[in-house]
C-alpha cells in the first residue's frame, strides 16, 4: 500500500506541469512608444536613444537597486493605429545595474516594426491585459505612455483609460514631444491618470532624451518628478481639501459683493 502510494506520488511529480513562482518587484512598469507617421525617421532613433540611456544611467539603476525589493519589470510596447502594437521586449527582470545595461542593449537592437495612424487608446487597451498572468508581482503597476500627436483611430483613450485603471493599473502615466497645445491637454484629460500620475512635455525629441530618464526613475521611485511636470493628479483627499478650500474662497467673495451691495 504504501509503496501505491510513493508509486502515485512520483508520477504526479514528474507530470504535472511546472509552476513557476511569481517574483515579486517594486513595479511592473510597461513602456508604451509612439512609432506613428507623424514621427519621423531621426525622431524615431532620437526616441529610442532615450529609452536606451535612461536604463544605462546611474539615476534610474540606482532608483532600481534602491527600492524596497531593489528589482523591476519592465516590458516595451511599440504602437501606432488602431491595429498596430506590438510587444518588441517581453517582461524582463531588471535588477541589477548589469541587467539594466542588458535592456538598454536590447532596445538599440529594436527595428520599427510599422508606421501609421495615432490610437493612443488601443495602445492602451492592448497595454494594461499584458499584467495579467506576467510572471510578476509590483508593489505598483504602472503604464508609461509616450506621443506626439493627438488620437485619430479607434477607441476613445478616457474608455480604455478608464478600463486600465479599474482593471488594477496603478497609474498611466504619459510624455509628449511637443509644445502643441491639443496634445498636451489630449494627454492630461484623457490619458494620465491615477493617484499622483504625471505627465511631462519636452518641446523636441533632443529635450526628450533627458526628460524620459528624469521620468522612469521617477516612476520606480513612485513620485512625480520635479521640474518640467505639466500635470501632476493629487491624492483623492488633497483634491477634497482643495475643493474645499476653493469653495470657501468663493462663498467668501460672494459674501464680501453683497456686503458691498
Amino acid at each position: 500500500m504504501r509503496h501505491n502510494i510513493l508509486l502515485w506520488f512520483l508520477v504526479l511529480l514528474y507530470t504535472s506541469p511546472t509552476v513557476k513562482a511569481i517574483e515579486v518587484v517594486d513595479v511592473e512598469l510597461q513602456l508604451l512608444i509612439d512609432i506613428s507617421g507623424s514621427v519621423n525617421s531621426s525622431e524615431y532613433q532620437l526616441q529610442m536613444d532615450g529609452y536606451k540611456a535612461a536604463f544605462e544611467s546611474s539615476n534610474v539603476q540606482n532608483a532600481i537597486i534602491n527600492g524596497t525589493n531593489g528589482k523591476i519589470a519592465v516590458q516595451l510596447i511599440m504602437w501606432s493605429g488602431a491595429a498596430q502594437q506590438e510587444v518588441m521586449i517581453d517582461w524582463t527582470l531588471v535588477d541589477s545595474p548589469v541587467a539594466s545595461n542588458a535592456f538598454a542593449s536590447t532596445i538599440d537592437t529594436l527595428a520599427r516594426p510599422f508606421s501609421g495612424m495615432t490610437a493612443i487608446g488601443e495602445a492602451i487597451n492592448y497595454g494594461y491585459s499584458q499584467f495579467e498572468a506576467n510572471g510578476f508581482q509590483g508593489l505598483s503597476q504602472v503604464i508609461d505612455v509616450s506621443g506626439d500627436g493627438t488620437n485619430n483611430s479607434g477607441m476613445n483613450p478616457e474608455d480604455a483609460r478608464d478600463e486600465a485603471i479599474n482593471a488594477g493599473v496603478t497609474k498611466i502615466n504619459g510624455i509628449v514631444i511637443t509644445s502643441n497645445q491639443r496634445v498636451i491637454d489630449e494627454y492630461e484629460y484623457n490619458v494620465v491618470a491615477g493617484n499622483n500620475a504625471f505627465l511631462l512635455a519636452p518641446a523636441t525629441f533632443e529635450d526628450f532624451q533627458s526628460a524620459i530618464e528624469v521620468k522612469i526613475a521617477s516612476e520606480i521611485q513612485g513620485v512625480a518628478p520635479p521640474g518640467n511636470v505639466v500635470v501632476s493628479i493629487p491624492e483623492p483627499n488633497s483634491i477634497v481639501l482643495f475643493l474645499t478650500a476653493l469653495s470657501f474662497v468663493i462663498c467668501r467673495k460672494h459674501k464680501s459683493h453683497k456686503e458691498l451691495l
